[in-house]
């Protein structure tokens, strides 16, 4: 008998009757007939692959040049790598482990498995990923739109080099319009698959800002006007060793999508697609990564920013050196507003199974919907601009639930 078969026979119906209710799915299972979504016919290979990976490439990709250049060239690819094979073997255990016992989420996964505590554990964890890392999405929009300073300079944002710097283009007015007029329509989805065609776009300008990045950095090294870059960390101390850890966290947070995999799966038309499409998606977003990180280190070296698109507010040294510059900008701050909703998903879900476990799915409940939405809106908001800078947000994510999401959590279920 299945969970929530109606059948009274036996005396088995009452334990799975409290199963469900201790560990109702967070993420919406694919057949959904009575609620109307029998017309849904699955979700395909490449929109589930456009789905995570923009999941997985979000705001990493900014802040991995900075670990680069206290790692080294040569261990940070080599760390980009090892943490993609890592994520791919957690992925494959949660997949395995759900499949076998026909299970739709990873909460409900957590909750078969270490019952309630398990459950609010995971939920709370994606809840304070996820806000961190939608801040981060927030700070960065905000960085390329209005700028930003590190220590004493001052680096102008798009809207302030165009125009001057006014009230209408500062930081709070700028991010509150983008909340408005872009995330909320976007974050109104009820099904995930919904967004696949943003997805698609959002890695197309991911690829944008590699392709001009390697593009500037080559002809650069052409024209002997690159330093050599450093391969191995320079270690001259203790604080330089506690620097090198300061790194990983970032490292960890940027391959974190273990929270959408289970929505992604129970969309899909095919669900045994689903170890093909990670591999494919992790292979993309390595690629992405260590592209990025490379040239973008390589074109910046020692000068290279917590978010390097703060760097490109300066003389390039090339031709047309400012419109490359507001093109990489604009590219990937519209990247990262495509991204927000992805991650925003599998955050409203996490919070609504954690304050309302019992209750019907939130899909199915406007009201509480609109209320979970525009809260979390109102508090990623205030928290960007209350917070300065991305490190400082990736640090504290990557250091705690990002860890335990990633790796803590599906070793435990195997383990058990």
């Amino acid at each position: 008998m299945g969970i929530g078969d109606g059948s009274s026979n036996g005396n088995q119906q009452p334990v799975h009757k409290e199963i469900r209710d201790e560990t109702t799915p967070l993420l919406p299972v694919k057949v959904e007939e009575d609620e109307g979504f029998h017309e849904f016919n699955g979700a395909s290979f490449s929109g589930a692959v456009f789905n995570l990976s923009t999941t997985i490439v979000g705001a990493g990709i900014m802040a991995l040049p900075a670990s680069i250049k206290m790692l080294g060239i040569i261990p940070g690819i080599l760390l980009i790598i090892l943490v993609a094979l890592l994520t791919e073997a957690s992925i494959d255990m949660l997949v395995r482990c759900s499949h076998q016992g026909k299970i739709t989420s990873y909460g409900w996964l957590m909750g078969e498995v270490f019952g309630q505590w398990g459950r609010i554990a995971l939920q709370a964890s994606v809840i304070i990923n996820n806000v961190g890392v939608l801040i981060v999405y927030m700070i960065i929009i905000g960085d390329v739109l209005s700028g930003t300073t590190s220590g004493d300079v001052h680096h102008r944002g798009i809207l302030e080099g165009w125009f001057g710097a006014h009230l209408w283009n500062s930081r709070a007015i700028v991010l509150l319009a983008t909340a408005l007029l872009v995330f909320a329509p976007l974050v109104s989805f009820k099904r995930l698959d919904s967004l696949r065609y943003t997805s698609a776009l959002s890695v197309a300008l991911a690829v944008v800002f590699v392709v001009i990045t390697a593009g500037i950095a080559i002809i650069k090294l052409f024209n002997g006007t690159v330093a050599m870059p450093k391969l191995f960390p320079e270690l001259d101390g203790l604080n330089s060793i506690w620097n090198l850890f300061t790194a990983v966290p970032v490292l960890v947070t940027a391959y974190i999508c273990h929270y959408n995999v289970h929505s992604i799966d129970n969309e899909l038309e095919d669900r045994t697609q689903i170890k093909p499409i990670v591999r494919t998606s992790l292979f993309l977003c390595s690629s992405v990564y260590i592209a990025t990180s490379f040239f973008a280190y390589l074109l910046f070296g020692e000068g290279t920013l917590d978010d390097v698109l703060a760097n490109f507010d300066a003389n390039l040294g090339i031709p047309f050196s400012s419109v490359f510059d507001d093109i990489v900008r604009v590219s990937y701050a519209a990247h990262v507003m495509l991204v927000f909703p992805i991650v925003f998903f599998a955050l409203r879900l996490n919070l609504d199974g954690l304050l309302f476990p019992t209750s019907r799915h939130i899909s199915r409940d406007n009201k509480r919907f609109a209320i979970i939405t525009v809260s979390l809106l109102a508090v990623i908001y205030l928290a960007a601009i209350l917070i300065p800078s991305i490190w400082d947000a990736f640090q504290f994510t990557g250091a705690t639930a990002a860890v335990l999401i990633g790796f803590i959590f599906p070793a435990m279920v195997i383990l058990r």
